[in-house]
């Protein structure tokens, strides 16, 4: 059978966090042919699987798509920049690796608007189903999964320090972010396995890459959803071949992230009709939702320098310091590479009325001076960074196409720190991380703080350095948001509202952003959807 006229029960676009899990589980029985399409190539870059190493791959081409925003109104018209995975396991292979579902209330929040099947206690199953915890399986918390979960390597001197000074200023000891409650500080949990990344790339298609009903192409660029009479049919897309087509005999799953999923759509034209319009696509399905309701999280970061080497600072501005670190992992596993360098965080309120935390602190043991893609450059000196990320944040953006070109960047806005709600929690952010700063476990270890910096110190001062330094936490979420509305993109069960044979399972689902991070948020929802697609081929 020539590639032109292939086919396959189910086509996968884009092996990112959830691509990953649905051709992993799709294929699982035996019983479907799966096709898994990624435009980027195979996760061989060494940085991918080294802990620290995602300071490498954030700016790297080759695994990166390295995307940036329009300018923002709010933020001086500065751009954001997105770093996103082109390659195996996605953003998965190449972000932070903070293991964070949200909060059990960003569930039910779903549920309550009209999405059956998505409440905490619907939810918490998958999450236990894809896990494996080095801590073991308990109400919470599963073993046995493609995903290894594992607590941080060591209990480093700077993180203990700034866990104490975090209870002294008033918020308890959390074990688990991801247990009972979300409230409180403590060590991070990461997607980690002997100090080795673990994305979903390693965890789900490592076991599965050998079925020989599951086809993986890399290097393949989907650029269009064929639909015939109302139902999607196949997947056009690039590769070194040049141009083929693939028809699928079940469903065509959109798995391209928050940023990929929506443009693909719109490419295919699906999507706000007078839009796909105005960049001359034929509309096959009008369906405004498409790329509206972007959300993310925001965030700024204050920075403090440190009197004693505690830092990962050094791997920047000290080659023997990092010739050392660097011997230490490659032969014993061990040292500053080792980690992630954010080990500790708090998850708190900005105000004691709210019912649950809005704010989520990353500690991390490093500071930058700049973090765009044109690098990563830290101080030259020893430094920490305490970060307040605002979790419910009232900003809603857009992904609209540049152009009818699949190749060209989409057109990503965030509207961030348009209303009061936003600015007044980032304010409340910097004033929680100075209270944390002034507590006798850091009185000997801070030296100064280097930004905002002291002369910064009223509502509007901070606002206008938020504007001025504050960036997206990229955790984009939303754009083909699940409901039942008229802007809403899929269904509970994650089909495209009025079109058949076609899903859309990634981050971009999540009709409200969840508080924390949003990796294992996504693994969660392809697990679900995985069970929902295939009880759904049972019926048909």
């Amino acid at each position: 059978m020539s590639a032109e006229t292939e086919s396959y029960d189910f086509i996968v676009t884009g092996a990112g966090s959830a691509g990953c899990v649905l051709a992993a589980r799709l294929s699982e029985s035996g019983r479907y042919r799966v096709l898994l399409l990624e435009a980027g190539g195979r996760d061989t870059n060494p940085w991918i699987h080294i802990p620290i190493g995602y300071a490498k791959t954030f700016v790297d081409p080759k695994v990166n798509w390295m995307f940036e925003s329009e300018p923002e109104t709010e933020l001086n018209g500065r751009t954001m920049y997105q770093p996103r995975g082109k390659v195996l396991g996605g953003t998965s292979s190449i972000n932070g690796m903070i293991y964070m579902r949200g909060h059990a209330a960003d569930y039910d929040q779903w549920r309550q608007l009209g999405n059956e099947g998505w409440s905490y206690d619907d939810v918490l199953p998958y999450f236990r189903k894809a896990e494996d915890n080095g801590r073991g399986a308990d109400t919470y918390h599963g073993a046995g999964g493609p995903l290894r979960v594992s607590d941080q390597p060591y209990r480093w001197e700077i993180a203990e320090a700034m866990l104490a000074a975090c209870q002294q200023a008033g918020i308890p000891p959390n074990p688990d972010f991801n247990g009972a409650t979300q409230e409180g500080c403590g060590y991070y949990q990461t997607t980690t396995y002997d100090k080795r990344r673990w994305s979903t790339a390693r965890a789900y298609l490592g076991p599965a890459r050998r079925r020989p009903n599951l086809t993986i192409r890399t290097r393949a660029h989907a650029t269009r959803v064929l639909v015939e009479n109302g139902r999607a049919v196949g997947v056009c897309f690039a590769s070194p071949r040049g141009q083929e087509t693939v028809r699928a005999r079940r469903e065509v799953i959109v798995s391209g992230g928050a940023y990929g999923s929506p443009q693909l759509l719109m490419l295919s034209g699906i999507g706000p009709g007078a839009h796909l319009q105005e960049r001359g696509i034929a509309v096959v399905h009008d369906l405004p939702g498409v790329g509206a309701n972007l959300q993310d999280h925001f965030n700024t970061f204050c920075i403090y320098r440190i009197a004693r080497n505690l830092s990962l600072n050094a791997l920047h501005y000290s080659l023997p310091h990092r010739l050392l670190q660097g011997a230490q992992y490659v032969f014993f596993r061990r040292g500053q590479m080792s980690g992630n360098g954010m080990y500790v965080g708090a998850l708190v309120r900005s105000d004691p009325r709210l019912e649950r935390p809005d704010l989520q602190f990353n500690i991390s043991a490093w500071s930058t001076v700049e973090r765009t893609r044109s690098g990563i450059i830290s101080h030259p000196f020893p430094a920490v960074s305490i970060s307040p990320v605002h979790l419910s944040p009232d900003a809603r953006g857009s992904v609209r196409l540049r152009s009818a070109d699949p190749m060209a960047w989409p057109e990503i806005r965030f509207n961030f720190l348009r209303t009061e709600h936003d600015r007044q929690a980032m304010i409340a952010g910097v004033r929680i991380a100075r209270e944390i700063v002034r507590q006798p476990a850091l009185r000997d270890l801070v030296v100064e703080e280097v930004a905002p910096g002291a002369a910064v110190d009223d509502p509007e001062e901070i606002v206008a350095d938020t504007r001025a330094r504050g960036v997206s936490n990229l955790h984009p979420v939303g754009s083909c948001g699940m409901g039942r509305g008229p802007m809403a993109v899929v269904d509970p069960r994650l089909r495209v509202h009025g079109l058949a044979g076609l899903r859309v399972v990634d981050a971009s689902v999540m009709p409200v952003i969840v508080a924390g991070n949003t990796n294992a948020p996504t693994i969660m929802i392809a697990e679900k959807a995985a069970d929902m697609i295939q009880e759904d081929a049972r019926a048909a």
